[in-house]
């Protein structure tokens, strides 16, 4: 029997989740929220506490859904949830809403959520605590780090390579077999035709890089 679920933040990513969630007929407890008052409700749900409340609920009798979302420079929160969580013992739910296509052999780490209308192709691999948000297209071979955000209608071609903690901007195209070096930010709608340095900013219709220092998560 499937766990309940617990989800972490109660904003506009956490929003799309219950979303999924109600359509894959999961039992959620409750959100997680500390700047909430406990027992008020939020998307339909009753607001447990802040982070301490998870501690109220056994690591074996429940799974964790991290719904705080990821942008540039948002100082980690998303990533610092999940590590600090997971070394107590908690299991972050991997979630697919059922209006994406996934390859059958595609492998999906812990936590990594999948939105509507998503392809990922054959071959690929994706890391924890990784979004793939709305109408993203990933395709065959792929291989995507751990904590990365890939923005709404972004294309990745075949083969590329993501390091950790990237963030790919809304409605950019990365071109196949480029390598994205970890901690970087690719700007909405850039197109990328040569590989990136870790730690770099590509501005679109700029041809702009230029090195970034990332606070560490």
């Amino acid at each position: 029997m499937a766990k309940p679920v617990i989800v972490l933040g109660g904003g506009g990513h956490s929003k799309v989740l219950i979303d999924i969630l109600r359509k894959l007929d999961c039992r959620v407890l409750g959100i997680i929220d500390p700047n909430q008052a406990v027992g008020s409700l939020v998307h339909g749900f009753k607001v447990l506490g802040g982070d301490n409340a998870v501690f109220d609920y056994p690591p074996e009798e429940v799974e964790l859904l991290n719904g705080m979302g990821s942008l540039p420079n948002d100082k980690g929160l998303r990533v610092r949830l999940f590590k600090a969580f997971s070394a107590e013992g908690y299991y972050f739910k991997t979630l697919i809403d059922p209006m994406a296509i996934v390859a059958s052999d595609v492998e999906l780490s812990t936590g990594v959520q999948v939105m509507a209308g998503v392809i990922i192709q054959a071959g690929t691999g994706i890391a924890e605590n990784t979004i793939v948000n709305s109408g993203a297209i990933v395709d065959h071979d792929c291989r995507i780090g751990s904590h990365v955000h890939i923005a709404p209608g972004a294309v990745l071609s075949g083969a590329v390579e993501v390091g950790e903690a990237v963030h790919i901007g809304t409605g950019a195209t990365v071109i196949q077999g480029i390598r994205i070096g970890g901690g970087s930010i690719i700007g909405a709608g850039s197109v990328i035709t040569q590989s990136i340095d870790c730690n770099q900013i590509v501005y679109p219709a700029r041809s702009l890089i230029k090195s970034i220092s990332r606070d560490k998560v």
